[in-house]
């Protein structure tokens, strides 16, 4: 199988009984065919926060230079103890009949994807739901890969993020992510228990109940990047959750040195939203990020390929990101400062 394959299978499973046509599977996955369209893969509101994210990657340019003595590319990153192939990650998606088809459900989507990113030597962040079965099969398909997963719990009550942080503890992840952001999703609105804002202190309490690397994930400023900071955090996910939580919000690109700066290396620091090669996996390590979370993109490896599909995706951005490596000079992650890149 190609990616090219994937990608046209991928077409073929969206347009399930209830796709409703959201994804089309474009060859660029850059917001502009879904744009405004939720549920489904688009942004919120008039749906161009998504097509900003694209777009800000796309205007940061690469330093080419060949002048070094040849020696061969390390992109391997070692994460809370754990060292992984490279620096990116694969991002939680949940709700996955809602926004694509029924090809999948989150339990089978889950499965796949966890199993495919550890054989291929890196992390998939697992999905939450209001199905408790999700996280029940995550921690299944986490334990199935001895821990090399991210638990992903969207922001419920205390109680109820107690009970499901506890549904994956005995798998043994090696850190425990909340995508913060997921408050402001239209779909997890009214909802019995509610989704919402987390204090400072909220936070700390779920961060020292998890007992083990916390990430929250949604932070877009450097005063949110302080407070996940004093709240326990080990690390942040500079987000705005695909553009699905508010309209006209900043691109990711554009806030990632501020907040970088802002922590001062005091905890890790990853970046989603619009990243799609390996050529922006470098742009965005070059801004200061440790790694890289990709989402959207993987949902489609899934769909069009299962296991082989997502396989074949985490190899071409890796190729990608050792090609723009070996062509400005940098043979390990350190290599890559502000220096390799314009923008």
């Amino acid at each position: 199988m190609t990616y090219q394959e994937v990608i046209e299978n991928a077409r073929k499973n969206f347009a399930g009984s209830n796709s409703q046509g959201k994804c089309k599977a474009c060859p660029i996955c850059n917001g502009l065919a879904c744009k405004n369209t939720i549920p489904g893969p688009g942004s919120k509101g008039v749906g161009d926060t998504a097509i900003l994210n694209y777009n800000a990657w796309q205007s940061i340019r690469l330093r080419m230079d060949t002048i070094y003595k040849q020696s061969p590319v390390d992109m391997s990153l070692e994460l809370f103890g754990k060292k992984f192939k490279y620096p990116f990650f694969a991002g939680p998606v949940g709700a996955v009949q809602l926004h694509y088809s029924d090809a999948y459900d989150d339990v089978k989507y889950n499965e796949v994807l966890t199993s495919a990113c550890a054989k291929e030597g890196i992390a998939a962040f697992t999905g939450d739901g209001t199905n408790p079965d999700v996280m029940k099969a995550a921690a299944q398909a986490i334990a199935k890969c001895n821990g090399a997963a991210v638990p992903t719990v969207k922001p419920w009550n205390i109680e109820t993020i107690k009970e499901k942080m506890a549904l994956v503890m005995a798998s043994h992840p090696f850190a425990m992510a909340m995508d913060i952001d997921a408050a402001g999703l239209p779909f997890l609105k009214n909802l019995t228990p509610p989704a919402g804002s987390k204090s400072v202190e909220e936070l700390a309490e779920i961060i020292k109940a998890a007992g083990i690397p916390f990430i929250i994930k949604g932070i877009m400023t450097e005063e949110g990047a302080i407070k996940a900071l004093q709240a326990g955090a080990q690390g942040i996910i500079v987000s705005n959750h695909g553009g699905r939580v508010l309209d006209q919000c900043e691109p990711t690109a554009s806030v990632l040195s501020d907040i970088v700066e802002a922590v001062d290396g005091q905890m890790k620091v990853l970046v989603d939203g619009g990243i799609r090669t390996g050529t922006d996996v470098f742009k965005a390590l070059a801004l200061g990020a440790d790694g890289v979370v990709i989402a959207r993109p993987f949902v489609t490896a899934v769909y069009g390929g299962g296991e082989e599909g997502v396989s074949l995706y985490i190899q071409k951005i890796a190729g990608e990101l050792e090609d723009a490596m070996r062509m400005t000079g940098a043979l390990t992650l350190k290599d890559i400062d502000a220096n390799k890149i314009n923008y």
